[in-house]
């Protein structure tokens, strides 16, 4: 079977034909050229239009590899005389200037699905630009092609992305099966939660019924502002991590008045205090019944902790709100200042917390936090990523869900 054959059954340019193949080298040159009698497509307007002249040296776009060969397409160049001026005619396998084929762009994007772009690059013998162009050309393709209709649920939350103070602000669509990443902006104060809201557009806003985010007064300051009709929710694993910090404060602070005394007791006990029950391996298991019968304040932590996971079995916003003022009231007069402190902060956000309820069969706070691992990965891959945009298309690449252009190459 002749090597122009397999490219017409997988990639066949209309009104281009495959000629000549020859090898230079490691490279594989495809010779193309046009059709007899076929009219060559303006790359400004998109008519055909009569040929005005002919490069004097053919381009050199590069293909696929083939069985370990770099494959790279030689053609020459016409220009046009279009009614928008003399220019160079537009290619199917290419677009503009670049030097690396559409179908060679979307197969390396697809393997930086898996990968890390430097991976991808020592892997397939091209440049990080090159894999940064091609996952850069599907990203935008896919924002220009995405559909933005139907956004009822979203939810907001912010990731750290390089050393130092800096954070991302992330707007994710929670709609059913639909989670995808929305918006991506650098900081997290008002100017970037702000800035999606304008950018989705008043109309779309205006049809959010639920929202759901940790407690930065940034975000509330704005989500309150601009949707204010929706069921706004507190995410409920930032409210465990407050908890387990207060824990954790507790068994820090009565661990060094007992190491003074001489007493090891709490040593080797952190994450005796901070798991679930179900999650505790034997020797924890062993050591948290033996701290459970001492009188310790971090013990007395750890059970109202675990006295607050009721809290979310509740079913009803009557007995649930009952319950809230109950443990609160427990907390601030156990006089342990951090469970003090977190009873205080769940009084100020009484009733985005009470949301939660409403809102509890319509949006689920685990994908938020689901999705920002998965982001968190990404960033981990990040070899190079060195500015915003960078980080922002590989984000969108990741947790997008965006349109694909259709991918002619396959390996199976």
């Amino acid at each position: 079977m002749l090597l122009k054959t397999i490219l017409n059954n997988r990639y066949k340019c209309k009104s281009f034909v495959y000629k000549n193949a020859t090898f230079e080298g490691e490279n594989l040159i495809i010779e193309i050229r046009p059709r007899v009698n076929s009219q060559a497509i303006c790359s400004s307007c998109k008519s055909p239009a009569p040929c005005y002249d002919t490069s004097p040296q053919p381009r050199r776009f590069e293909f696929i590899p083939i069985l370990g060969f770099k494959v790279f397409f030689s053609y020459t160049m016409r220009r046009v005389s279009c009614a928008c001026g003399v220019k160079v005619e537009q290619v199917p396998w290419a677009e503009g200037k670049t030097e690396v084929s559409t179908p060679f762009m979307l197969f390396l994007a697809s393997w930086a699905k898996g990968l890390s772009w430097q991976e991808i690059a020592d892997r397939f013998k091209v440049t990080w630009n090159k894999v940064f162009r091609s996952v850069k050309h599907v990203v935008e393709w896919g924002l220009a092609s995405r559909d933005l209709n139907g956004i009822r649920a979203i939810g907001v939350d912010e990731i750290s992305w390089r050393k130092g103070y800096s954070f991302l602000t992330l707007v994710y669509q929670l709609d059913g099966a639909c989670r995808r990443l929305l918006w991506v902006a650098e900081d997290r104060t008002v100017r970037p939660i702000l800035g999606f809201f304008r950018w989705l557009g008043k109309e779309r806003s205006s049809l959010i019924k639920y929202v759901c985010s940790d407690m930065w007064k940034p975000y509330l300051k704005v989500i309150a502002r601009k949707a204010g009709e929706a069921i706004h929710v507190l995410d409920r694993f930032h409210i465990a991590k407050w908890m387990n910090k207060a824990v954790d404060e507790v068994r820090i602070n009565e661990q060094k008045n007992l190491s003074r005394e001489g007493y090891e007791t709490l040593k080797h006990s952190r994450w005796c205090l901070l798991k679930h029950k179900e999650n505790l391996t034997d020797k924890q298991s062993i050591k948290l019944k033996e701290l459970l019968h001492k009188r310790l304040k971090s013990v007395k932590a750890y059970l109202m902790k675990e006295e607050f996971h009721k809290f979310w079995k509740f079913i009803s916003v009557g007995w649930a709100s009952k319950f809230l003022d109950s443990w609160t009231r427990m907390a601030i007069r156990s006089r342990i200042k951090p469970m003090k402190r977190v009873a205080r902060i769940l009084l100020s956000y009484r009733s985005l917390i009470l949301n939660w309820f409403k809102a509890k069969e319509e949006i689920k706070s685990a994908a938020v936090e689901g999705l920002n691992n998965k982001a968190k990965v990404t960033t981990k891959k990040a070899y190079g990523f060195r500015t915003f945009k960078c980080i922002q298309i590989a984000l969108f690449h990741a947790l997008g869900g965006l349109p694909q252009p259709e991918l002619t190459h396959r390996l199976w």
